[in-house]
């Protein structure tokens, strides 16, 4: 952080700014003014917290994503497809066994099989031919949507939460005060607090796995130099199925977080692919915090976008990807 402030002086005072700026808008009584030129205080702060906890399952998705493009470089355009199918595997395990928990590891280890399955079959045949890998993948995610179509259906299927996590939770936040004093606070969804903190919960442990430990290391020196570390005795192809199937189970996860807060219906395997790539062309292909910060941005401007500017809520968000790409081709966090 220091360093970051000594090289540049005027993002910092900027970033310093825009964050005091949020911090008086979430905490301080609203005048008048400001509540018509935007409207309520309480709208302002569920489009916050709507997009924060959107950005948790983006990262979600797109975590996985950037396991397997930006350290792998394996060019999987079936990513929002292992979404779905994860959706749809959690749906039917909350189902069968009544427990909304038993959903997460269930979808983990099946969409985590279908993950060991692309590279054995597909991936290990074509290591380095990208154009071949995202004609096959796309080839594989269209007809996997048409199987999903005929076997699923067209409904919208949601998971249902346990009955703890069902319901408002209130917070600490004011959004209006009452003609007598009284102060209201917000209330906001159970569920997307906690599925948000665990998001946070597995972007610190894949940071801390891929940084602090030896798997980590053996994964990035795969990476930066293939040849060398299997010439040290290493089995590389084992390394890789297992970042893989571990890639493709997040995604898993992610597809029942979706179906929790969302719903799972045809065509969103084609909306969180490209959410995918949006974030991490924006956070830096290959980064994990960078996958976090790419997520929350994109979040964020898609809940700020449908509120304030709903007309032009999706150019909002790829006019963040092309700022990126003009002044960082790398990417927010991404290595030159």
């Amino acid at each position: 952080m220091r360093r970051f402030t000594t090289r540049h002086p005027v993002w910092t005072a900027i970033i310093a700014l825009a964050a005091a700026i949020l911090l008086w808008l979430i905490f301080a009584a609203w005048p008048d003014g400001l509540t018509d030129a935007i409207g309520r205080k309480k709208i302002f702060l569920n489009a916050l917290f709507n997009g924060i906890t959107l950005g948790g399952l983006y990262f979600l998705v797109a975590s996985g994503f950037t396991l397997i493009f930006g350290l792998m470089r394996n060019v999987n355009l079936a990513h929002g497809t292992l979404y779905m199918l994860g959706g749809y595997a959690g749906f039917y395990a909350a189902s069968l066994t009544g427990s909304w928990i038993l959903a997460f590891p269930i979808a983990f280890v099946v969409i985590g099989a279908c993950g060991v399955l692309l590279q054995v079959l597909v991936f290990r045949r074509m290591e380095g031919e990208d154009l071949r890998q995202t004609l096959v993948t796309i080839g594989i995610s269209i007809v996997v949507a048409d199987l999903m179509l005929w076997g699923f259906g067209g409904d919208f299927y949601n998971i249902n939460p346990p009955e703890w996590l069902s319901g408002p939770m209130q917070t600490f936040l004011v959004t209006a005060v009452k003609s007598d004093g009284t102060p209201v606070f917000m209330k906001y969804p159970m569920v997307r607090i906690v599925i948000f903190l665990f998001a946070v919960v597995v972007g610190v442990a894949m940071w801390l796995a891929l940084n602090r430990t030896r798997i980590g290391m053996m994964i990035r020196a795969g990476v930066d130099d293939r040849e060398m570390l299997a010439a040290s005795g290493i089995r590389i192809q084992l390394i890789f199925i297992g970042v893989f199937g571990f890639g493709a189970g997040l995604a898993g996860i992610a597809g029942v977080v979706g179906g929790t807060f969302q719903s799972i219906a045809p065509g969103e395997d084609t909306r969180f692919l490209l959410a995918s790539l949006v974030v991490v062309i924006v956070g830096g292909m290959g980064s994990i915090p960078g996958a976090a910060l790419g997520a929350l941005l994109i979040g964020l401007a898609e809940q700020f976008g449908s509120v304030y500017f709903p007309t032009y809520a999706v150019v909002l968000t790829f006019l963040i990807m092309v700022v990126v790409l003009a002044f960082r081709p790398q990417g927010l966090l991404g290595r030159s």
